[in-house]
Order: structure tokens, then sequence, then C-alpha cells
């Protein structure tokens, strides 16, 4: 298995990280992935691309207005020089002694650990361990747009599971979300409303 770095850990707290990241990386990422941190004693914490912000700095400001930049200005402001990339991921389980939990993990990943995208074989055996508990995670974040942070997920997860076989897999996580939002129908139309625009 071929393990895709990211970038490395910025900050860190129990329920998100940022990364810090470079632009090279920024076609492997995709909004709703599963990436992980690899703690010491075999701790795996796992989480969601949630948001990816590039930063301004000084020079990036001046640039923005002149007229007729050169595309080698341009390349070498996004090559060779450390463009501020940032990666939020919300975090969503953990893995210990071999078992996923939907938990929030028990330590936080420490400053500079690595942050792997995770393979199919990975998002599939997080995706179907338990019973979607990771879905609350993502629904008590008042400041995501949970809506589209769980259709770019599924639609991720929901190929990979097709790819091996499961394509129902999909069917039973839109029932679970249906389920857990039943008592918010605002909320429920508006997760609805962003995976129908993926199925």
């Amino acid at each position: 298995m071929t393990l895709i770095e990211i970038g490395k850990l910025l900050r860190s707290s129990l329920d998100a990280f940022v990364v810090g990241c470079r632009v090279s990386q920024l076609d492997s990422l995709e909004y709703g992935a599963l990436v992980r941190a690899d703690l010491s004693d075999g701790l795996q914490v796992f989480g969601l691309i949630s948001n990816i912000a590039i930063e301004d700095d000084g020079l990036v400001r001046q640039l923005a207005m002149t007229e007729g930049i050169p595309p080698e200005v341009l390349a070498d402001n996004r090559v060779n020089r450390s463009v501020p990339l940032e990666i939020s991921v919300l975090a969503t389980g953990y893995r210990q002694g071999g078992h996923i939990f939907h938990l929030l993990p028990p330590r936080p990943p420490l400053s500079l650990d690595a942050i792997y995208l995770c393979s199919q074989q990975e998002l599939r055996e997080f995706t179907s361990a338990g019973r979607f508990g990771y879905f609350r995670h993502v629904l008590r974040q008042d400041d995501l747009p949970a809506g589209e942070l769980l259709a770019a997920h599924l639609r991720q997860a929901s190929a990979a599971h097709a790819a091996s076989g499961n394509p129902a897999w999909v069917a039973a996580a839109v029932q679970e979300l249906i389920t857990l939002l039943r008592g918010d129908y605002a909320r429920l139309m508006d997760v609805l409303g962003a995976l129908g625009e993926v199925y």
C-alpha cells in the first residue's frame, strides 16, 4: 500500500486538527476525504477534510494588484515558494489495538506529525466499522456545512464500497442520517438536498 503524505500537523485538539500542506499535494486532496495521523504505540487518529484554505501573504497581495502577471512568475510563486496552504480536519474516530472506534481519540496528534490520505481499503474499513457513529461528529458542528461535507464524503465512500462489491452501503448510510435527523427537519432537508446533488 502506497502512503500519500499530505502534510505535517500544525495544531490540534481532540476534535480537530490543522495540517500544513505543499501546493504540489493539492491535486491529491479532496474535500470530505478520510485522512489519518499515526501516533505512538499504534494509535491512529482518523478525520475528514473539512476545509482547504490558501492563505495570502505580502507577496501574493502585491502580485494580485499587478496587471498581466507573467506565467513564469505565477509558476514560481506556486511551485518554488511556500504558499500558506492549510487543511482543516474534523476528527471522526481512531484505531487502537486493531479495533476502530467512532469516538474522539484518547489524545490528539502532535505538532509535525505526518498526516496521510487513507487508502480505499482504509476508507472501507473505517466507514463499515460500527453503525455510522462518526456521523454525529459531523452533525454536531454548527460552524461547518454538514450537508456538503457529508455529501462529499459519502460520494467517495460509496465509490470505495461499490468497487469492492458493496453498493448497498450508501443506502444504509443515508437511512442512518435520516434516523439521526428525524427530529430536525430543517437540517435533514439541508443534508438530503446536498446528497441529492450527488445521487
